[in-house]
């Protein structure tokens, strides 16, 4: 039993985080405050290679493994939550569905430029009615011909509505089984295409950083070969998606937990109540030790989920487990960050704060934690 990375592994942490500390950290605070997305710091993020990670050469991809992609997320989200989310999405949620399920001519025709990080694709799948129960989208696509027509709209889609949005991949039900339930199907839908338009959600707790849209569907015509995969296929490459999407959901966890970790450390050392630094009474010395303690456990589920996928294993229920472990793990440190901080905890001057904020969608995206426990509830024979 090997627990050490390879020396690709640490190079990618070090220059990652190198990468986040000079590029991202200077601007994070403003870029939150003005609700702002930054094209110019994506493309820096695509110039070292942080999109396409795990995509193959061939596309213009970084050929690693998981894990490696795994570590720069979490090296983002040690710093900044929007550009780890960004970043997320990006690979996991827009890459990742046209990489395994694409014909090899709509591989050619999206993925080079996205493994560059010269553009963003979304992944559309929440509705208002579909969200924990993502069999409840309504959102119809009907034959007409060669092609289809699809109507009805999603929402809280990442990276689907900026100067750098490619378009999306759309879920839709294109009729009904045989046991009478829906039949989904995936498409792949460009900008600008007439009838689909993409509005950028603002007023937003967290992420303020990261383009969330809500998306428009108006009697959109697209061809047969803009379907993803096969027809019906849908549910089964969302379900498989969002496995994938568990482990990115977790490394921002991971990540984020330890950055607001260094702050509260920092910070106890010090500042001096009652002629000492903080961090020598218990109280603190404790609350910094659980932290130091949970992160690590949360890095080592998290990594042996990583190793079962890099090694084609089932992931699956280790992924629901990293992911809720890492998301709440986040929420317990940022807690005690601020409180270490006291009330200098509650200023928007001590990156506490956005930590604490950013922390909460990690409870409620890509699965909420009620759902991942239904997950994990049901491999355990529950």
């Amino acid at each position: 039993m090997d627990f050490d990375l390879s020396r690709e592994q640490e190079m990618i942490r070090k220059e990652v985080r190198k990468f986040a500390q000079s590029e991202i950290a200077p601007v994070a605070a403003e870029l939150d405050e003005k609700e702002e997305f930054s094209a110019g710091l994506t493309l820096k993020m695509g110039d070292i290679g942080l999109f396409g990670m795990f995509v193959s050469e061939k596309y213009d991809g970084q050929d690693l493994d998981y894990l490696s992609y795994i570590i720069a997320v979490e090296e983002i989200g040690r710093v900044d939550g929007s550009q780890a989310a960004t970043i997320a999405a990006a690979n996991s949620l827009g890459i990742g569905p046209i990489y395994y399920f694409g014909s090899e001519k709509q591989k050619q025709k999206y993925l080079p430029k996205l493994c560059r990080g010269e553009g963003l694709w979304g992944f559309g799948l929440t509705e208002t009615t579909a969200g924990s129960d993502a069999g409840g989208s309504k959102t119809t696509a009907v034959k007409d011909g060669n092609h289809w027509v699809i109507n009805g709209s999603k929402i809280f889609i990442t990276n689907a509505a900026c100067e750098l949005s490619m378009g999306v991949t759309v879920q839709a039900v294109t009729g009904t089984r045989p046991n009478n339930k829906p039949e989904y199907t995936c498409f792949l839908l460009e900008h600008g295409t007439p009838g689909f338009k993409a509005v950028a959600m603002h007023r937003k707790m967290m992420w303020r950083a990261s383009n969330t849209a809500e998306l428009y569907f108006d009697d959109v015509r697209v061809s047969g070969e803009n379907i993803l995969g096969k027809k019906g296929d849908g549910f089964h490459q969302m379900l498989k998606t969002l496995d994938g999407g568990r482990l990115s959901i977790a490394a921002m966890g991971l990540g984020g937990a330890r950055g607001a970790y260094e702050m509260a450390l920092k910070y106890a050392k010090k500042r001096v109540q009652f002629n000492q630094p903080i961090s020598k009474f218990q109280a603190i010395a404790f609350k910094l030790a659980d932290c130091a303690m949970e992160i690590e456990c949360g890095k080592n589920l998290l990594y042996k989920a990583c190793w079962l996928r890099d090694q084609n294993r089932p992931f699956a229920k280790e992924a629901a487990m990293a992911k809720l472990y890492c998301s709440e793990l986040m929420g317990r440190v940022a807690n005690h960050a601020v409180q270490i901080h006291g009330g200098y905890g509650l200023m928007k001057e001590y990156h506490v704060e956005r930590f604490y904020r950013d922390q909460k969608l990690l409870d409620i995206g890509e699965g909420t934690s009620e759902i991942q426990r239904l997950v994990i509830s049901r491999y355990i024979g529950c």
